[in-house]
């Protein structure tokens, strides 16, 4: 057995299970700043002043005039 060989497999083995342990955490991380950015983002429209009520009764603001 080629101990050159032998090397090589046990640093690919260890570089990919390295890189899959990264992977990992980069989607943990991209999944966290999601979550902040959500709910950023939630606050933010709820910030917002609410509209007026429309118009349900009467002649202004609920009736359409289709015709150009």
């Amino acid at each position: 057995m080629d101990i050159a060989l032998t090397n090589s497999i046990v640093s690919t083995a260890t570089a990919m299970a390295s890189q899959t342990n990264s992977d990992a955490l980069n989607v943990r991380v991209l999944k966290k700043a999601l979550d902040i950015q959500a709910n950023a983002a939630a606050t933010l429209l709820q910030a917002l002043p609410q509209p007026p009520a429309l118009a349900s009764s009467g002649s202004v603001g609920t009736k359409l005039n289709t015709f150009a």
